[in-house]
């Protein structure tokens, strides 16, 4: 992953010191990291796989499901 890569914070974050989830995508990988530990691991997920865990995230919501 780039050094330039733009990173997106979740609006769903807690700026607090909580949960905070960074995503970064180019053409072929999203990826995703703690926004508290910048240079610990990250995730990598395919565009697809990212698209369908969205989707899953947004019905679980919905339904009220954690």
């Amino acid at each position: 992953m780039s050094d330039t890569s733009t990173w997106y914070r979740s609006s769903y974050s807690d700026y607090e010191g909580g949960n905070c989830v960074e995503v970064a995508s180019s053409s072929l990988t999203v990826h995703v990291r703690d926004s508290k530990d910048k240079a610990g691991p990250q995730l990598s997920f395919s565009p697809a796989a990212w698209a369908a865990f969205l989707v899953f995230a947004a019905e679980a919501q919905v339904s009220g499901v954690e």
